[in-house]
């Protein structure tokens, strides 16, 4: 845990030289739904420990985007969630209340495989396409599985993986190009969530993204009412 720490704490000043500016995104992590060895720091924005962390701001607009950004590699997981997952998983898509890309290619819900793709070789770049695989299911699919990507590159260290959600399916896109691996079928209030063991340091962004959104797509909002 403390060499986790130290990574995550990595260019983060405990006592401030310069005056802290209020941030005009009130959008971050949120410390009150989180695991009970997850770490959330930089204001917010990283986490890192053993465990599950939420956004304090469910997606209630039409188009929502963010991206999480992979400082360091480990066991990690992103995707969306409702307050009822369970925050003390390192997985995320195992229980019924998370839709998640996994570190070890999977994407995951209720506990099953909805892709797998291949995981990337220690020394290949990520611009490297990589074939994905369909595991069957042992029970019917619970949404089609024919419109997956053949060619789809597994975020690796230093990628940034996007989330774009439409309350139709949920789309990850890795550095820009989407893995077209859509997740559908998606109910609740859900929000941001992020998974972290084994020394994943991830990075959440809710503004200025490293790339542009898909057209029509836009950072979190914030309902009036939560302000």
């Amino acid at each position: 845990m403390f060499c986790c720490l130290k990574g995550c704490l990595n260019g983060f000043n405990l006592t401030p030289t310069v005056p802290i500016r209020i941030k005009e995104n009130p959008v971050q992590l949120d410390t009150l739904h989180m695991g009970h060895e997850v770490v959330v720091v930089k204001g917010g924005q990283r986490v890192c420990g053993s465990g599950c962390t939420l956004g304090n701001a469910p997606l209630v607009q039409n188009k929502a985007y963010f991206e999480v950004k992979l400082q360091q590699s480990g066991v990690w997981a992103v995707g969306l969630a409702t307050r009822d997952t369970d925050l003390n998983k390192v997985h995320g898509g195992v229980d019924k209340e998370s839709w998640c890309l996994n570190s070890d290619g999977t994407v995951r819900h209720g506990n099953e495989e909805l892709y797998h793709l291949s995981p990337a070789p220690r020394d290949s770049p990520t611009a490297e396409l990589l074939v994905a695989t369909d595991v069957p299911p042992p029970a019917p699919a619970p949404e089609p599985r024919d419109d997956a990507n053949p060619f789809a590159v597994m975020p690796v260290e230093g990628d940034t993986i996007g989330l774009a959600y439409d309350h139709v399916e949920l789309n990850f896109f890795v550095n820009g190009k989407n893995m077209e691996i859509p997740v559908r079928n998606i109910r609740g209030t859900i929000y941001p969530a992020l998974y972290v063991d084994d020394g994943a340091i991830l990075d959440i962004i809710l503004d200025n993204f490293l790339y542009p959104p898909p057209t029509g797509y836009e950072k979190i909002m914030v309902e009036q009412s939560l302000l």
